[in-house]
């Protein structure tokens, strides 16, 4: 199995679809990591990753909007597509399993919002616990034991 875990910014609200009689959750999720070039110069490049989450509780979609810091994690898929000027693209797509709201922009602390919640697909099934951020119970490593 392969688990990719992204956090990020939501580049547009959130939509809602209904497929088959199921919910999918449909977003995008935009990082951006800065880098210098071989001559030195500062560059910016961003990785979007398209996101469906399947899920029978839409309650976290109004939390879900342009701005919003996201933590997600998932089983990724690659897509490719030809451009219209004939081009080869792919685009990077994740069936999400586990979702935490990690801050928005709307406050303007820059993702430090004080929304914070955490939604999980349990592995049977498409239903999430809806609960705020991990309890302390389910860390197995003691708090105060850096690695370094």
């Amino acid at each position: 199995m392969i688990k990719l875990q992204v956090i990020g910014n939501l580049g547009k609200d959130c939509v809602v679809n209904s497929v088959n009689g199921k919910n999918v959750i449909n977003f995008s999720v935009a990082h951006t990591e800065k880098f210098r070039d071989s001559m030195g110069n500062q560059k910016d490049r961003t990785i979007w990753v398209e996101c469906a989450y399947w899920t029978d509780k839409t309650g976290i979609t109004p939390y879900l909007k342009k701005g919003s810091q996201v933590y997600v994690e998932g089983t990724p898929d690659v897509r490719t597509y030809q451009t219209q000027d004939g081009r080869q693209g792919a685009a990077l797509s994740l069936r999400i399993s586990n979702v935490q709201l990690l801050g928005s922009k709307s406050n303007g602390e820059g993702g430090n919002g004080e929304h914070s919640a955490s939604y999980q697909v349990p592995s049977q099934g498409y239903s999430t616990a809806s609960h705020a951020a991990v309890a302390h119970a389910e860390i197995n490593e003691p708090l105060d034991d850096l690695p370094f």
